[in-house]
């Protein structure tokens, strides 16, 4: 359905009588949730009418009321890449993982696969690589991950779409 939208958020219950819902965020930016902005839905586009995040709840326009709110349980909340870079701001060192996706992952001059998706487990992001193909023809590995710390990740270049990293092909060679 939302082909190029990312999973923000995604609504719960009903809680009170005027149309306000429990949210859960799946998104490392919270500041781009402002009273007035209009996100992609399974159920349609919907306008933040009110939030309150130490709570955790949310209210649309054209929903105050519970019985109109229920309708929205479970709804699932998506951003656009312009829509997510104009809403959130970035650090030093950040970046959004799609533009990190996609990514040529080198290790000194050495091309060892690209970036095929991020997965987050516990605190740590890790970075699923499908492995370059002569390592894979060298008996390899066809994909692996990588912490996506310090410690194997020295720089992100999203305009030249590569990751400099250290010791990944240790990594590799272990899977």
């Amino acid at each position: 359905m939302i082909n190029d939208d990312s999973l923000i958020a995604q609504i719960g219950r009903t809680i009170g009588l005027w149309g306000d819902l429990k949210f859960h965020l799946h998104t490392d930016f919270p500041e781009q949730f402002k009273v007035g902005n209009t996100y992609k839905s399974n159920r349609g586009d919907l306008t933040i009418a009110d939030i309150n995040f130490t709570r955790g709840i949310i209210r649309f326009t054209g929903y105050e009321s519970i019985d109109s709110a229920k309708k929205l349980t479970n709804t699932k909340l998506y951003a656009n890449e312009e829509q997510t870079k104009e809403n959130c701001d970035l650090k030093e060192g950040q970046h959004f993982w799609f533009d990190v996706i996609g990514c040529a992952l080198k290790q000194d001059d050495e091309v060892i696969g690209v970036v095929e998706d991020i997965q987050r487990m516990g605190d740590t992001d890790y970075l699923l690589i499908n492995t370059a193909d002569i390592l894979v023809e060298a008996g390899l590995s066809k994909t692996f991950l990588i912490p996506y710390i310090d410690r194997y990740v020295i720089n992100v270049d999203t305009e030249e779409k590569v990751v400099f990293t250290r010791d990944a092909k240790d990594i590799l060679e272990a899977s």
